[in-house]
């Protein structure tokens, strides 16, 4: 879904890209700042109720997710180093967005159907992290698990859209039914993962 956009994004940051590197900032740098970015933000202003500037930062320093990469292409680094530790940060930023959703519902127990929200936000925070850990479990074992119906950048525009909108009157139902759905996209690309890591290692072994 918002691929088109991330290749949008990578042209415009070019110019950034390059008056980075001129100024001897590595990718690397960028990556860890933009992810102590988003956790902070996720982990104060969401829990305070600041949902309005806190999910418009975090969605702006999404869309600035692609800038190192652009930076490393650049400069010629694009590596297996710069990968793994976008992705694992990727998963830090991830959680630290679920958790401080979470934090807003048990902080906010007097809204209506409250426990339903908390389940709801838990169990994105804990599918969030089995559907990365299938794929990459599953290139361990030489198979390849690339299948699912939400991509990451897609579940984080999604929770964080409704949550960002709290804050001038968007019901919080509506947060709650996104964040039910996202769950359940998560558990059934987990189940889609298993069975196309299972075919492919019936197929090798027979």
């Amino acid at each position: 879904m918002l691929r088109g956009l991330r290749s949008f994004m990578a042209m415009v940051f070019t110019p950034l890209a390059r008056l980075l590197l001129a100024l001897h900032v590595s990718p690397d740098a960028v990556t860890i700042a933009g992810t102590v970015v988003v956790t902070t933000i996720a982990l104060t202003l969401f829990p305070a109720g600041y949902t309005l500037v806190g999910g418009l930062l975090v969605g702006f320093f999404v869309l600035f997710d692609s800038l190192d990469g652009v930076m490393a292409r650049m400069a010629g680094r694009s590596g297996p180093w710069g990968a793994f530790l976008d992705s694992t940060l990727d998963r830090v930023a991830d959680g630290a967005v679920f958790a401080g959703i979470t934090l807003w519902f048990v902080l906010h127990p007097d809204e209506h159907h409250g426990l339903w929200g908390l389940a709801a936000a838990l169990a994105c925070l804990v599918l969030g992290s089995v559907v990365p850990y299938a794929r990459a479990r599953a290139e361990s074992v030489g198979a390849t698990a690339q299948v699912g119906i939400a991509e990451r950048a897609d579940r984080l525009v999604l929770a964080l859209v409704p949550f960002t909108f709290l804050q001038v009157g968007l019901p919080v139902v509506v947060l709650e039914v996104v964040l039910t759905l996202l769950a359940l996209a998560s558990l059934v690309t987990v189940f889609q993962r298993m069975a196309t890591v299972r075919a492919q290692l019936t197929r090798r072994e027979a």
